[in-house]
């Protein structure tokens, strides 16, 4: 049985990971990170704390779906302290210094980085990818959907999947990638890829990548509909981790892509 500490667990899609690893047959709850109330009641026996460390201690494995500033405490953690666990990192929207932490981190224990833990999401990149190298003449752009309460855009997600259409082509995508057109532009140049964000109602998550060439186009869609496809694709991600050395993974390699 995978003991799992959660950094955040009061959030929306870590109130979900207590109820998916209390059906879960290999995995298990072992304690949860929080800076406020619980929202809802954990297993007996479940360490609750605002320490980095005691998490660490108690667990084979933490899942964070939290935020960028406590991700940075738990990276601080395994940098600075030595701890030694493998670690599940779903939070988006971090600074250079946290990113280099996350790099740094990875070298002394599992790190398994996805911006979405979807496993529709993971196939789609490689999708993205295939389509972008194919049809380089197209023209890229990509629209992401979210709930009204979402604080980062574009989102983590819509980024990853133009990092993997702009190396399909050989590009730099912050030298390519537009997140916003208003006003007398100019024509779209040829390398342009644009990232836009809609933020409305409750979607929980939509993502569209558009290929278009004149008389004809290609649309690759994902549709998020519960947030359990987050909370169990990373469980399955957790337990995969737990046998891997140390080093910086992605969901493909848990699924094999």
């Amino acid at each position: 049985m995978v003991n799992v500490g959660i950094v955040g667990s009061t959030g929306r899609v870590g109130s979900l990971l207590i109820d998916d690893l209390g059906l879960d047959e290999e995995a298990k709850l072992s304690a949860c990170h929080v800076f406020d109330e619980l929202k809802k009641p954990v297993p007996e026996g479940t360490v609750i704390t605002n320490d980095m460390k005691t998490l660490l201690e108690v667990s084979d494995v933490i899942i964070d779906f939290s935020a960028p500033v406590a991700t940075e405490a738990l990276l601080t953690e395994i940098v600075e302290n030595g701890g030694t666990k493998p670690l599940v990192i779903a939070t988006t929207g971090f600074s250079k210094h946290q990113q280099n932490l996350l790099l740094e981190a990875s070298k002394k224990v599992p790190v398994l980085y996805a911006t979405n833990m979807s496993l529709g999401v993971a196939v789609l990149n490689k999708l993205v990818s295939l389509a972008s190298k194919a049809l380089k003449e197209f023209d890229c752009e990509i629209v992401e959907q979210h709930h009204r309460y979402k604080v980062d855009s574009p989102s983590g997600t819509a980024l990853t999947l133009a990092e993997h259409a702009a190396k399909a082509r050989d590009l730099d995508l912050d030298a390519v990638r537009i997140s916003g057109r208003d006003g007398e532009i100019g024509a779209r140049t040829k390398d342009e890829i644009g990232v836009m964000s809609l933020r409305g109602g409750d979607i929980v998550g939509r993502h569209t990548v558009g290929l278009y060439n004149d008389g004809e186009f290609i649309e690759l869609h994902h549709t998020a509909t519960a947030r359990n496809t987050f909370s169990r694709g990373a469980i399955k991600a957790a337990k995969w981790l737990v046998n891997q050395e140390a080093g910086l993974y992605s969901i493909n390699d848990c699924l094999g892509l």
